[in-house]
């Protein structure tokens, strides 16, 4: 016997197959159908236990079905809750650092009040006050420690006045402008002030060391009567600074002599006032008697 002309591929064998077995399902659905209709019709009873073990059956199924759903749209909600916790995260990051920025300002605004509120009560309590100035700049990149006050000759500023500020003493006058003024610091090498103890009185100098802190030196030799603790104030010796503006707190004993912190730190202050030279007041001759005579030359 001869072989067909036309043999069918494997490929074509397989669609066949698929197609007769597509029947097979349709044509078994069918009947099944049918089945069911004809027993809800005949026999109800019969109906409800085919009905009661399909649900049984399927019941499984179902569940893990709803488990699968219920995953799949837990792990939706809970990846998408992530970006969202992200995105407020960072929203959230953004308005601290500008409540920061903000806090900032504020903080720096109450500072500059709190000394402008307190330079004002020392201007209301200072009645020789030349000038009010600011300090802006200080030379702490030298040996030499010197400021610039930005008052002059224009506003009553003069050679050797002193400069204080609402903390304490700063300095005095060296150079002037018509603008602008360069002020000695109390800490500088070459600037000595006289001073007192404002504890018991005892006289001493205050000398720069050329850094931040004073060295006060006894006028009297003897035991060194300073505390660390202790107030040192202008005793107005010298015809320079006025008495009892206050200098420097002594933080410690070395020897016959104290090293002190200045109270007006040149680092925090901003605005200062120029005071007249401390000229004391002549003694005027007693009652009834007469002038002094004049001394021999």
């Amino acid at each position: 016997m001869a072989p067909p002309r036309r043999r069918r591929t494997g490929q074509s064998r397989r669609a066949q197959y698929g197609r007769f077995a597509t029947y097979v399902v349709a044509v078994g659905g069918v009947v099944i159908s049918l089945f069911l209709l004809a027993l809800s019709v005949l026999d109800p009873r019969a109906f409800q236990a085919v009905r009661n073990l399909a649900i049984d059956v399927t019941a499984p199924i179902s569940r893990a079905g709803s488990f699968v759903v219920s995953e799949v749209t837990s792990f939706s909600q809970s990846v998408g809750d992530y970006f969202e916790a992200g995105r407020q995260n960072g929203e959230l990051r953004d308005r601290v650092r500008e409540l920061e920025g903000q806090l900032t300002q504020a903080q720096a605004a109450q500072l500059e009040n709190d000394r402008l509120r307190a330079l004002l009560q020392l201007r209301d309590t200072t009645a020789d006050e030349v000038a009010i100035g600011r300090l802006v700049n200080s030379s702490w990149d030298s040996a030499r420690r010197y400021a610039i006050l930005s008052a002059g000759s224009e506003q009553g500023v003069a050679y050797n006045m002193p400069v204080r500020a609402p903390e304490g003493l700063v300095g005095r006058v060296v150079t002037v402008g018509n603008w602008g003024a360069r002020v000695l610091m109390i800490i500088d090498g070459a600037s000595t002030v006289p001073v007192r103890s404002a504890r018991d009185g005892t006289p001493a100098l205050a000398v720069g060391t050329g850094d931040s802190e004073l060295r006060v030196e006894l006028i009297e030799v003897g035991t060194n009567p300073f505390r660390p603790g202790d107030m040192i104030v202008t005793s107005g010796v010298g015809g320079i600074y006025p008495p009892d503006i206050p200098v420097a707190e002594i933080v410690r004993i070395e020897g016959d002599f104290a090293i002190a912190r200045p109270l007006a730190a040149p680092s925090r202050v901003d605005y200062a006032i120029v005071q007249p030279l401390y000229q004391p007041a002549a003694v005027p001759p007693s009652e009834g008697g007469s002038a002094p005579a004049e001394a021999p030359r």
